[in-house]
């Protein structure tokens, strides 16, 4: 398969050799190779050396035909997922909360799968969401962009906010990071805990609202993305989130965990582009 991406270098950057604009983009080192021993990268309809320079408003054409995927193959399971937004190389939608993001051996009827009836192809995993969490999910629609995707997660250059309900919020300052490191629980295969030998985990937060009943409204960036993250900082800090059947003692049979994914903000792959989106009010 053979992938074609043309994009036009910004008026505000400075120029920089062909190599530089690739590394910008962050096109993995190996498809940069490619790209230069088989001279499938064009400034304005013609192949550059990688040193030679590339000016603002330059127009950049990518053609990529080495590109592996050993992702495996999602299944339609005829439902329509809630989109909000696409272009030509990634779909956002709203996951239901109650919905796994990916199937397991056999099951047909998670967001992925969705999103496969939507394409009509099977779409390629970037993140994930908790099952019990909605909001905001963003899958690739080609395997092309998916390194690109998952460096900017790891760069933090993608960035994803969550809106919970809490208890307790008075043993919270008005913003703050928690910085508890999380690990396995011994005792529930199901739940995570802090512990000290548990993995770096950094969560900032800030209060939205709070009401008289002490409960409030919590906005929440992750810096890491450990299981459950969220979840058992807030719960950790005592003021875990309404809803939440695993950290939160008081959970009522019935509930809906009051965490969802509503804002994210992206660098368009192949592009120098900032998308934000956020779900609607």
């Amino acid at each position: 398969m053979v992938y074609n991406f043309t994009l036009f270098y910004p008026k505000n950057l400075n120029p920089l050799p062909v190599n530089e604009v690739l590394r910008k983009l962050l096109i993995p080192r190996k498809w940069r190779h490619y790209l230069r021993i088989e001279r499938n990268v064009t400034i304005n309809g013609t192949y550059h050396h990688f040193n030679e320079q590339v000016f603002p408003g330059d127009r950049i054409n990518i053609k990529l035909d080495h590109i592996d995927s050993l992702q495996q193959i999602y299944p339609a399971s005829g439902n329509l997922p809630n989109i909000v937004y696409e272009d030509d190389d990634v779909l956002v939608i709203n996951k239901n909360k109650g919905q796994k993001t990916h199937p397991n051996l056999n099951e047909t009827d998670t967001a992925l799968n969705d999103c496969a009836t939507y394409l009509g192809s099977s779409p390629y995993i970037v993140h994930r969401l908790d099952m019990l969490t909605g909001g905001l999910l963003l899958v690739a629609k080609n395997p092309a962009v998916v390194p690109i995707l998952n460096r900017e997660l790891t760069t933090k250059m993608f960035h994803r906010e969550y809106i919970a309900k809490v208890n307790n919020t008075d043993k919270l300052k008005n913003k703050g990071i928690i910085d508890f490191p999380i690990g396995q629980d011994p005792d529930d295969q199901r739940k995570r805990m802090v512990r000290s030998d548990g993995l770096k985990a950094v969560t900032h937060y800030e209060i939205l609202k709070t009401n008289p009943d002490n409960t409030g409204t919590v906005k929440l960036t992750l810096e890491t993305g450990r299981t459950h993250q969220i979840r058992v900082h807030l719960a950790a800090k005592g003021c875990p989130i309404i809803g939440d059947p695993l950290y939160n003692p008081n959970f009522q049979e019935g509930e809906e965990l009051q965490l969802t994914a509503y804002q994210m903000s992206f660098i368009k792959p192949f592009d120098f582009k900032t998308v934000q989106i956020k779900l609607p009010d």
